[in-house]
């Protein structure tokens, strides 16, 4: 063992989990003693002295007798130099782990790293199971293009950006932005450097997941999971709110560690995992490969060993015969997902973790019910207090918020405006009652339509707007919903009007200039006598009438007999104006 070992010592910091309040994970940190030699910056230059650290930290964590799983550092320029990372295999199975309990937060520098070595050698590492972090993201020199390559299971940010996070506009539209590139590829996002209260509730408002610092708590020699946690704050809305149903908060987000144990644990092992952790609430057999075979209940498990002669007939034999097949969901699922699996179990397992897995099968952790129900209460409630309180649909804000996704993964759509010719006279003549039930008729129709539209969403801005955002495929159910059929309020005769703005990828920048297109064109729509769709597209000077009476120049009197074929009004004729 080389003996600049003998200054080195390993402290430990837990990685929070901000919508379940539980430690994730603990990072495992290198401390050289004063006077040793400066290990790390020997690191930066040899890659097998890295590797030598990475491999100690995972011993250093066995010897805690911690089953959480760990988070150990490396060099971007040691992964790709060394890609199997030997030391840290070897050292990864001496001590009982697998490789998915590990994720490797690898960190800069990368401008002299040769990326298509990096590329591959990360590669071979998730083949072999270990997880990826792009660490120290913001503050260093790893290209966009690089992080979009590696596609990491977790973004986590630098301190630097965690710092004046809750006052700078910037920064917390920097961390938005990078929530948004993990949910396109599949991560999550951590940040740390956590140390005010302020600082949690902006990380958390800015879509943050996982965080650290010392706030929660500071790095110790000795592994905890207990963790100091402010007081609660509702968490950010993610995701569009259509006239429906929300998608609901990615299951990710409430990921706990899991207790794994190999197919061939004897009943009494598992025993004496669930009493030396009495915050485990069960455990998955897996197989090799880390994939869950079976799962097994601390409650039931152990009341059957409690039994009279259980202890005697099951203590030596395999788990498997006091276990149940597991209830898993992909790393994709949401919240509302996971709970109809457990809707769908057995009534005896609704406590039961579900796992969720990877594309290749391997667990990556646990969520347990009590979490999701959590989530999706407080969802509902954000929702509701969102919807606008007459339609019930959402305000602009979440129909807003779709247009710029889908402006940033590149997706055709079309962003339409209706409204009710002459609403105030409505008002005036038949009532405000009369208007509102007009109103919420238009809203359910609305609803229904955008219901059996899976790519459309609808919303209420206020008095008699409502936005309607569809697809490529435009708002043409919608229209033939609310222009193709009569109104009336109040005994009175209604019409709408319809504008659609056609927007092909990268006609717009953001949706406010989405909607400043759109402004001239229900101008035109509003000029048309009766129900009226005007459609165009951004920059263009063409507009399209494709519902409504067309002006047009009389025709001639004729000297003599009928009035010829033809002349007759261009009521629902396309038109260009």
């Amino acid at each position: 063992m080389p003996a600049w070992t003998d200054q080195l010592r390993f402290a430990f910091q837990p990685v929070v989990n901000l919508a379940t309040g539980s430690v994730a994970a603990l990072e495992i940190l290198a401390r050289p003693e004063d006077g040793g030699m400066d290990v790390l910056g020997a690191a930066h230059r040899c890659p097998d002295l890295d590797a030598e650290l990475a491999a100690l930290a995972v011993r250093a964590a066995a010897r805690q007798e911690t089953m959480l799983p760990l988070h150990v550092n490396v060099f971007a320029a040691t992964v790709a130099e060394l890609p199997s990372l030997t030391s840290l295999g070897k050292a990864v199975r001496d001590v009982g782990r697998r490789p998915w309990e590990i994720t490797l937060d690898v960190g800069g520098p990368f401008t002299h790293v040769p990326h298509r070595s990096l590329l591959e050698a990360v590669r071979g590492l998730r083949d072999e199971g270990y997880r990826i972090c792009a660490d120290g993201v913001g503050d260093g020199d790893l290209p966009l293009r690089l992080l979009g390559e590696l596609a990491p299971d977790l973004v986590k940010l630098d301190r630097s950006l965690c710092a004046g996070l809750a006052a700078d506009r910037g920064r917390r539209a920097a961390v938005a932005a990078m929530r948004q590139l993990c949910e396109q590829t599949g991560g999550l996002l951590a940040i740390e450097g956590v140390e005010t209260e302020r600082q949690y509730a902006a990380a958390r408002e800015a879509g943050v997941q996982l965080a650290q610092g010392h706030l929660f708590a500071p790095p110790a020699r000795r592994t905890s999971a207990e963790v100091y946690l402010p007081p609660e704050h509702p968490p950010a809305a993610r995701g569009p709110v259509p006239g429906g149903l929300p998608s609901g908060p990615p299951v990710t987000q409430f990921l706990q560690p899991a207790a794994l144990l190999p197919i061939s644990a004897s009943a009494d092992a598992v025993r004496s995992h669930l009493t030396g952790f009495p915050a485990v609430s069960g455990v998955l057999l897996v197989d090799t490969d880390g994939v869950p075979v079976r799962a097994i209940d601390r409650d039931r498990f152990l009341l059957s060993l409690s039994g009279r002669y259980g202890h005697a007939l099951y203590a030596d034999r395999p788990a498997l015969r006091l276990a149940d097949r597991p209830r898993t969901v992909g790393a994709g699922a949401t919240a509302w997902e996971v709970l109809d699996v457990i809707a769908d179990g057995e009534r005896d397992r609704t406590g039961d973790d579900v796992a969720v897995v990877d594309e290749r099968g391997r667990c990556m952790g646990v969520v347990h019910l009590a979490d999701i129900l959590r989530a999706l209460a407080e969802s509902r409630v954000e929702e509701a207090a969102r919807l606008n309180p007459l339609t019930r649909l959402p305000g602009s804000d979440a129909v807003n918020g779709e247009v710029d996704r889908r402006i940033a993964e590149g997706r055709a759509f079309a962003l339409s405006w209706l409204d009710v010719d002459g609403f105030k006279q409505v008002n005036d003549g038949a009532g405000f009652a009369a208007g509102d039930e007009l109103i919420r008729s238009v809203g359910r129709v609305l609803a229904e339509v955008a219901a059996r539209e899976p790519t459309a969403r609808v919303g209420h801005i206020g008095g008699d707007d409502f936005l309607v955002l569809a697809g490529s495929e435009g708002p043409g159910p919608f229209a033939e919903a609310v222009l193709d059929v009569p109104w009336s309020a109040g005994g009175r005769a209604v019409t709408l009007s319809l504008a659609t703005v056609d927007c092909p990828p990268g006609s717009v920048r953001d949706h406010g200039e989405a909607a400043a297109a759109l402004a001239p064109l229900k101008k035109a729509a509003k000029a048309l006598p009766g129900a009226s769709w005007v459609a165009g597209r951004p920059g263009s000077g063409r507009t399209e009438v494709r519902r409504g009476t067309v002006a047009r120049v009389p025709a001639p009197v004729a000297p003599s007999g009928p009035t010829s074929a033809g002349t007759a009004g261009a009521e629902g004729v396309r038109s260009r104006l």
